[in-house]
């Protein structure tokens, strides 16, 4: 856990007890158009009403749904996670529905958070965060913001998307009092593109996805079966999964008969090249491929039948799956970009490989079964988090 230069030295000097604020609002996505910020939201005030008073404002209804990548289950339950029966949650604000953001506000009002917290993780939301910033202001809120990425991927190539974000992103954080990021390469990303310079900025590492994991694992891979390995994850061009079907391609009769990779995931983007060179392979028989979001019983029955899992990313700053990964102490195989070298560090069940390479994916996968067989230690707790905002809270207190 560090802090942005800027604040460092006040911060050293604050003292929790009077900076933290007692009554707290976290802002972020619900269950209707459910991702992993879904999760992160709900683990989040969680873990933060352990120790405060929390409230909870969902997005509900994220854009119209003939428009989301995932609009076949928009609406189907697919999460057994549900916030602690102290946490008054408002479920939730509509894109068609001013009425539905007029009764969040006046949660707000109701509730009275000294803080509010926006999970930050797509450029369409921001028009209603404006809105809630602007109304947590006028009721004496401080406003901070964790940044999960600073806009989709999708979105940024759309022309219209990136003009919404420039302007409002830029208009809710000049009225933010701090921010939360996962790595030092996004706050990077994030002074790059918006204009925080100044304000007091802390760096969490993503908490673990532990909430996926069996009690239970199953025996992991003795060396007398197939390797069991799983991609797990939506389906999108920077998610690399067509370097990681080449690279099972490079094998040799002999060494693919030891591995079996699972695929698990929905098609987002119309990217379809990952499946399409799938049922090309050469070694076809040994992919076994889900392609849907799955429940959260079957995620979990998925990471326990594996013995790793390959994430050959070609950019990220975080990833839900390989905090899952983490949780469930499984060996990774995963690329060097963005923030996963820092969202990893300190984990020894990673195998790392430079991206777009399937001959370095081939020669780690060949590796694998010298890690598999031992159950690593997450260095993740959602206690780091909490302890995290602690020091953001310092630190803006000691501005205001």
């Amino acid at each position: 856990m560090t802090i942005d230069e800027n604040a460092a030295e006040t911060w050293r000097h604050a003292t929790s007890s009077d900076a933290a604020p007692v009554r707290i609002c976290v802002i972020g996505s619900g269950w209707m158009f459910t991702s992993g910020i879904s999760y992160y939201t709900c683990r989040l005030a969680n873990a933060l009403a352990e120790r405060q008073q929390v409230s909870v404002v969902l997005m509900r209804r994220l854009i119209p749904r003939r428009l989301y990548p995932g609009r076949a289950r928009v609406g189907t339950r697919v999460n057994n996670l549900a916030y602690a029966p102290q946490v008054p949650v408002y479920n939730g604000v509509d894109w068609n529905s001013p009425w539905s953001l007029l009764r969040a506000a006046q949660f707000l009002r109701r509730q009275r958070p000294e803080a509010v917290i926006l999970q930050w993780w797509t450029g369409a939301v921001l028009p209603t965060y404006l809105i809630l910033v602007v109304v947590a202001k006028r009721i004496g809120a401080r406003i901070v913001v964790e940044f999960h990425e600073t806009q989709d991927t999708g979105e940024s190539r759309l022309p219209l998307a990136r003009l919404v974000f420039r302007a409002l992103g830029k208009a809710i954080v000049r009225r933010c009092d701090g921010a939360v990021v996962h790595s030092d390469f996004d706050r990077q990303e994030v002074l790059r593109l918006l204009p925080l310079e100044g304000k007091p900025m802390v760096i969490a590492p993503h908490a673990p996805y532990d909430h996926h994991v069996a009690t239970q694992p199953k025996v992991r891979h003795n060396g007398n079966s197939a390797l069991r390995l799983l991609f797990f994850g939506t389906i999108r061009p920077y998610k690399g999964l067509e370097h990681l079907v080449q690279a099972l391609d490079l094998l040799d009769h002999t060494a693919a008969r030891s591995l079996h990779l699972t695929i698990v995931g929905e098609t987002w983007e119309g990217w379809t090249l990952p499946l399409e060179l799938v049922q090309r392979s050469r070694h076809r028989d040994r992919i076994t491929v889900v392609n849907r979001y799955v429940h959260d019983d079957e995620v979990a029955q998925y990471f326990a039948d594996a013995d790793a899992v390959a994430l050959p990313y070609t950019r990220s700053s975080a990833s839900g799956p390989l905090h899952i990964a983490m949780a469930a102490g499984l060996p990774v195989v995963l690329t060097d970009v963005g923030g996963l070298r820092a969202a990893a560090e300190g984990y020894e069940g990673v195998l790392w490989v430079p991206p777009a390479n399937p001959q370095a994916l081939a020669k780690a996968l060949m590796r694998l079964p010298e890690l598999v067989g031992h159950r690593y230690q997450d260095p993740r707790s959602w206690d780091d988090t909490v302890k995290a905002f602690g020091s953001l809270w310092e630190a803006v207190s000691l501005q205001s």
